[in-house]
């Protein structure tokens, strides 16, 4: 008989059954999956003792399989060593906890994560920061020839390669961007009150409504300051967020993506030592260069800005104002740029209030983000052809002078 495809031939081997099996395909291709083989359970019969092949020293068919003691080596194998149970362990609670991690892509992005740390969402940046990014007063000389050039450093110089790799080109440009920000010292010397730290590890844990949540992990570049930020918003744009209402995802839950615990310590740490001459977290740089499996998307991207950007600035408000939840005096305003080579996202958040227990009662904090700004639209070292007709020039195009500007604003936000 004849099964699937013209050119495969088959045989009906066994009659009563309704498939048919392929002699010159695989069963790969036929899609006739292999049965796992499945091992046989133990059979245990009360009051009787099954017949091992334990005396023998070796296996003999139609005998049980003996339960061998655990074997002692009579020392520590660290590369074997049986960590005790969950139970067992010091830091362990009934209560699990929440945790978000430099990995974490939660479901719902923006909306989870402003449900999650109570906060208003504002679209645009604040009025102070635009208006620094259009006064030309604040512009570095030629600046738009030299941010080309740094993008061309990123994409052309720096390596030999075609089409060189995100994970290659994306801190480069980043560090050149800084570095012609940093050229402005001169003219703005509180610039020198600061400096970069990377591969730092923050920690905030708060409860909201009745599960208790934590940000652990990794940052990106931290740009931190002997001087706070200023704030965003006045008291009476504050005391109106009492009556903002947070977005819902029901039926989905808060807690969706976030990893389970039961072992965690409560606490929350800035990262750094008491005394350190730099305090204050001005602007928080993430970098896009994964693989493609492990690649943010826009909408998790912005989800885990807002989020450490948070953790950054509840773990600093809980030194200054201690571990009681409250409204806080002066509010702490923490910046972050995410970039993943050629698309930047921009955000501010201004933490209010450290009282996240409730719902929706209370003041909220606010997030002002901008989100997918181009810095250019192609950096080709190849012309893209079709159908005869050149589609992308070779080299940069379409450069966004409106997406540095905005860049250089947030740096100089708090110096200007």
């Amino acid at each position: 008989m004849w099964c699937g495809a013209s050119h495969v031939r088959a045989v009906n081997l066994v009659p009563a059954l309704s498939g048919c099996r392929t002699l010159h395909v695989a069963a790969g291709l036929s899609a006739q999956a292999q049965r796992p083989h499945k091992m046989p359970e133990p059979v245990e019969i009360p009051g009787l003792e099954p017949i091992t092949y334990w005396d023998r020293m070796h296996y003999m068919p139609g005998l049980a399989d003996p339960k061998c003691p655990p074997w002692d080596r009579g020392w520590e194998d660290p590369w074997h060593r049986r960590g005790p149970k969950y139970e067992e362990m010091q830091l362990y609670k009934e209560k699990p906890c929440f945790t978000f991690h430099q990995r974490t892509k939660m479901l719902e992005g923006v909306k989870q994560a402003l449900w999650l740390t109570k906060s208003k969402l504002i679209e645009g940046l604040p009025k102070q920061i635009l208006r620094i990014a259009a006064d030309s007063a604040n512009y570095i000389e030629d600046q738009d020839e030299r941010v080309k050039a740094a993008i061309s450093h990123a994409r052309f110089w720096s390596t030999t390669e075609i089409r060189p790799k995100r994970n290659r080109f994306c801190p480069v440009l980043l560090q050149n961007l800084l570095h012609l920000c940093r050229t402005l010292q001169p003219r703005f010397p509180a610039l020198g009150n600061r400096t970069l730290a990377e591969n730092y590890r923050v920690t905030a844990m708060w409860e909201r409504e009745s599960d208790l949540f934590r940000i652990s992990g990794l940052n990106g570049i931290l740009l931190s300051s002997k001087q706070p930020l200023p704030t965003g918003a006045g008291k009476e744009e504050i005391l109106s967020t009492k009556s903002y209402v947070l977005p819902t995802f029901y039926p989905i839950s808060p807690n969706i993506d976030l990893q389970q615990t039961n072992i965690y310590q409560i606490h929350n740490d800035t990262g750094f030592r008491d005394g350190y001459p730099f305090p204050h977290a001005h602007t928080l740089y993430f970098t896009e260069c994964s693989a493609h499996t492990a690649r943010f998307k826009p909408e998790p991207l912005r989800a885990k800005m807002i989020m450490f950007t948070f953790a950054n600035a509840f773990a600093r408000a809980k030194l200054l104002y201690g571990e009681e939840p409250k409204v806080l005096d002066n509010p702490i305003t923490v910046q972050c740029i995410a970039t993943n080579g050629r698309m930047f996202q921009f955000l501010v958040l201004q933490l209010n209030t450290t009282d996240l227990q409730s719902s929706n009662d209370g003041v909220k904090n606010l997030i002002w983000l901008d989100q997918d700004q181009l810095l250019y639209d192609y950096a080709k070292c190849l012309p893209v052809i079709r159908k005869k007709m050149i589609q992308v020039p070779a080299g940069l195009s379409g450069y966004c002078p409106e997406t540095f500007s905005k860049f250089l604003a947030m740096y100089l936000h708090g110096a200007v």
